[in-house]
């Protein structure tokens, strides 16, 4: 939750501000992961979409071109799919390794492989066994987003609880409130300053 609401909020004030000077009308960062109906479409669709925009082209393409002439167009997208989750997990460990600066623990790349995995098997089953009835949305839903949950609190979360992460998050957003703090003064000082002269 916090990841999500501090990633939304952040790329909200960046598209406000982009739109202000810029004029430019930045997309959404998330499509309301919470509606997911399968891993597919987490992954896939609503959740960091610019990162899936990123990979797609980069990662997950070159690699369906070149399995679909080895294994036939119908399961090449599943070693593209295992590509990607490993490219992303190897860019979240660097991620990590920055904020905390401790060796890895493997935990996150477990994250992203289980993820991958999981994901493979979703399609290798809707490939293989193709049904024409669907579960609903009120099954659907809770299942996806209560398996990206448990692994996270699983794998994903606990390297960054070791490292203090969140500690270190507050004092960086304290600092930037002090900074905020700092130049509004300066420039109030400033103008207060100029108004006497004047």
């Amino acid at each position: 939750l916090h990841i999500y609401l501090g990633l939304e909020t952040l790329l909200a004030l960046v598209a406000a501000l982009a739109r202000a000077l810029l004029g430019m009308e930045l997309e959404p960062q998330f499509n309301e992961p919470y509606l997911s109906t399968s891993l597919q479409d987490f992954w896939g669709r609503r959740w960091n979409i610019m990162v899936t925009r990123i990979l797609r082209p980069t990662v997950y393409e070159p690699v369906l071109h070149t399995s679909s002439r080895v294994m036939g167009r119908k399961w090449a997208p599943l070693p593209a799919i295992f590509s990607t989750f490993m490219v992303s997990a190897i860019m979240h460990e660097l991620i990590f390794y920055y904020l905390g600066r401790t060796w890895p623990t493997w935990e996150i790349t477990g994250f992203f492989l289980l993820q991958g995995v999981s994901l493979m098997v979703e399609v290798a089953s809707k490939k293989a066994f193709f049904v024409r009835w669907q579960l609903p949305w009120i099954v659907t839903a809770p299942l996806t987003i209560g398996f990206v949950m448990v692994t996270a609190f699983w794998l994903f979360f606990p390297p960054f609880l070791r490292c203090k992460s969140m500690e270190r998050g507050f004092a960086e957003y304290a600092a930037m409130g002090s900074f905020v703090k700092d130049v509004g003064t300066a420039l109030t000082s400033k103008y207060l300053n100029n108004v006497r002269t004047v």
